[in-house]
């Protein structure tokens, strides 16, 4: 069942989303050469405890951490570690939650470590841009595969591919609600979205070929292939006009 939700939920989620901005925000001037995942895991715990929000990940299904750190081919759910340190030339997707007062904020980015190639620049460049393809579509009376599509349009049209294990999710006081929302298919199947429908749309998106593979640690994501993987999302809601990112500043 896909909940709608109120304007005084959607108050409260609001407030998650840009604790969750401004984490991801101060987490830029952190990324760099040096860096490990830990230090950038116990910046994000540290600041959305002085917030009053909870990590939305930490404990989830076991998860161990605050954030998702996925470096070069990982695709998503890597595990943060003293022992990763940050070189000049990687990527690294960042993926956080935050939790007030009962409701969640969920968002991702990928960032440069350093100067990073033009390939690599590029993969980042597209998949945001998917990620906004998708997020203009969310508008009540549009079919629910309408953002898949325009998302795996803009990848695909582009030369890459979309990663089909892992898709987008409602939202709202679970990290996870229906509907999912994959990153490919037809436009104009599914659910027709509402006002009040709350989003997390993110695309994953990899250089080479779609499929992937779980590591022996049973949560880090990676690229088959090896190639380089992008993430990026958003938390939205769906309204009568324009959908409303709730997670950027």
């Amino acid at each position: 069942m896909i909940i709608l939700k109120s304007q005084q939920e959607i108050a409260k989620m609001a407030s998650a989303g840009r604790i969750v901005a401004e984490v991801l925000e101060g987490l830029k001037n952190l990324v760099k050469p040096g860096t490990t995942t830990l230090e950038l895991d116990e910046f994000t715990e540290e600041f959305l405890r002085k917030k009053g929000a909870k990590p939305a990940f930490k404990g989830y299904r076991d998860y161990p951490a605050t954030i998702c750190a996925s470096i070069n081919n990982q695709v998503v759910h890597g595990i943060p570690s003293d022992k990763v340190v940050l070189k000049n030339g990687d990527i690294i997707s960042i993926d956080i939650g935050a939790v007030i007062d009962g409701f969640y904020g969920d968002a991702a980015i990928t960032l440069p470590v350093g100067d990073i190639s033009t390939e690599a620049s590029r993969l980042l460049k597209i998949t945001e841009a998917a990620l906004y393809e998708g997020i203009k579509m969310a508008v009540a009376g549009r079919r629910l595969s309408d953002i898949s599509n325009a998302v795996q349009s803009c990848v695909e049209g582009n030369g890459y591919s979309v990663v089909r294990d892992f898709v987008g999710h409602g939202i709202g006081q679970s990290l996870h609600e229906e509907p999912q929302i994959p990153n490919f298919g037809r436009a104009g199947q599914g659910p027709r979205l509402k006002t009040g429908m709350t989003l997390a749309i993110e695309p994953m998106v990899n250089m080479g070929r779609c499929e992937i593979q779980i590591l022996g640690d049973n949560w880090t994501a990676v690229t088959k292939d090896g190639s380089l993987s992008a993430h990026f999302e958003h938390t939205i809601v769906v309204t009568d006009n324009a959908p409303e990112i709730l997670t950027k500043l």
